[in-house]
């Protein structure tokens, strides 16, 4: 049994949306609904994608994927790479997968000469801070994650 990482192709795009909703699910979120997971499949697959999805498979069943894009860091005046989405299975955990992806998008930062690679982690999220701890990463303590949307977005954009 190997982990095989490998990118999305069309036909995986029903397996991807069921990953999201089980990542939603284990983020007590709400489910994409109908008209987003009609962006996510168009997004993933345009050319060029408005974003990139790794999968792993074991034995030929999709796992996991992770989802991500590249930003740019003016101060490094280089590319950094955006770790959206990393997910597997919860019941499907411990068998490499999760490790697997995650070495693929740093892989894919090395390859596209970024300066970094970021991400965020719910706070109670303590497994998945643990492991990426146990990679080397390092929580950042002096920068403060904020958000804009909905009608406080559209209310700045006038």
């Amino acid at each position: 049994m190997s982990v095989v990482v490998r990118p999305l192709l069309a036909a995986d795009a029903p397996r991807l949306l069921e990953l999201i909703d089980a990542l939603a699910d284990y983020e007590k979120l709400p489910r994409p609904d109908t008209a987003a997971r009609e962006r996510l499949t168009g997004d993933a697959l345009a050319e060029p994608p408005r974003f990139r999805t790794l999968l792993a498979e074991v034995d030929g069943e999709v796992l996991g994927y992770a989802i991500y894009f590249f930003t740019y860091s003016t101060f490094r005046a280089r590319p950094s790479l955006y770790l959206e989405d990393v997910f597997v299975e919860p019941e499907r955990r411990g068998q490499g997968a999760g490790v697997a992806l995650f070495r693929a998008c740093a892989r894919e930062a090395v390859a596209n000469a970024c300066a970094r690679m970021e991400w965020q982690v719910l706070s109670w999220n303590q497994p998945s801070i643990d492991f990426y701890e146990r990679l080397g990463a390092r929580h950042l303590d002096d920068w403060l994650p904020f958000r804009l949307d909905g009608e406080a977005l559209l209310s700045v954009a006038r």
